[in-house]
């Protein structure tokens, strides 16, 4: 493999707070992000200069979520969720959640899971807008979710360290896992098989997906690791972190390929939060603390 050479391309400003969130949307040139400052932008690769503001809220965003009927699901610190329109620009509706932050939004099926700061994890039945359940299983935030595909499992890392996997129809807990030693705030089912968590206590693990038993960890970075995103194609992966790089990883190997930092390739200046991995000319989107969010162009790697 001929040797992965790293280039930023843009850089899209606009924000005025940290950046904490990016989540895509079927056409791959496009994402939407969210910021401190409440703003909710939407981008084009195509035309990455020009940010489309489709929102602005009160508190900071921590989590977006886009749904098949192509409402955004907006995590509004301490006031909930709206539901927007993003096409049109309007509320379609909202629900009082939490007076917490919210972490992390995924839905499974007509059902939405929401990750908050009071430890409390919310299913939100989405053809009623009501909530079906509240589960609380620590006082710690409950920081990440990933779906399991096609097996019915909500894996939820909380902030006491755990790694929490639930039945997703009954919400029933299934298995606790003591993963780290400090809070998870990223997890990614692999296609290759396997479960990534990566945690604030700098090290990325491994875990079999069947019996969530521990396989393999890497002192991956020197503080918090925030993000984990795949590639397009699964076989490679890139994790972000407080200590302001971004890492590319062999899926299979769990090898380190790069490292993209400020020193070497004009980085992040603060700690880097989010990740998008698009099939859009296979750019590599990033987000940070420095109200910034970077493409990068990645060369070298097997498509």
């Amino acid at each position: 493999m001929s040797p992965i050479q790293v280039k930023k391309i843009h850089t899209l400003s606009g924000h005025r707070d940290a950046v904490y969130t990016l989540e895509p949307t079927p056409n791959a040139s496009r994402f939407f992000s969210g910021a401190g400052d409440g703003m909710i932008v939407l981008w084009d690769l195509n035309n990455p200069e020009e940010g489309e503001l489709i929102a602005r809220l009160n508190n900071s965003i921590y989590a977006l979520h886009l749904l098949k009927n192509n409402l955004l699901v907006v995590g509004h610190n301490y006031e909930g969720i709206h539901l927007l329109d993003w096409q049109t620009k309007k509320e379609v509706s909202s629900l009082q959640l939490t007076p917490a932050a919210i972490f992390d939004i995924k839905s499974s099926g007509n059902d939405l899971w929401v990750a908050t700061g009071d430890g409390t994890l919310i299913v939100v039945d989405l053809l009623s807008l009501t909530i079906k359940t509240k589960i609380q299983l620590s006082e710690k935030s409950a920081r990440a979710i990933a779906i399991r595909p096609h097996n019915n499992e909500i894996v939820v890392g909380y902030s006491d360290h755990i790694i929490r996997i639930f039945e997703a129809t009954t919400f029933q807990l299934k298995h606790t896992v003591e993963a780290h030693l400090n809070s998870v705030f990223a997890l990614q089912y692999l296609p290759t098989g396997g479960l990534l968590s990566a945690s604030r206590d700098a090290r990325l693990k491994k875990w079999n997906d069947q019996t969530y038993t521990f396989e393999l960890a890497v002192a991956a970075h020197l503080f918090a690791i925030n993000d984990i995103a795949l590639s397009p194609n699964g076989k490679y992966f890139a994790t972000a972190s407080m200590d302001k790089s971004i890492k590319i990883w062999d899926t299979e190997k769990m090898q380190l390929l790069k490292v993209i930092d400020k020193a070497r390739h004009a980085g992040h200046g603060t700690s880097v939060n989010k990740l998008w991995w698009s099939s859009f000319n296979n750019q590599l989107i990033s987000a940070s603390d420095d109200r910034s969010i970077s493409v990068w162009e990645i060369e070298g790697l097997q498509h």
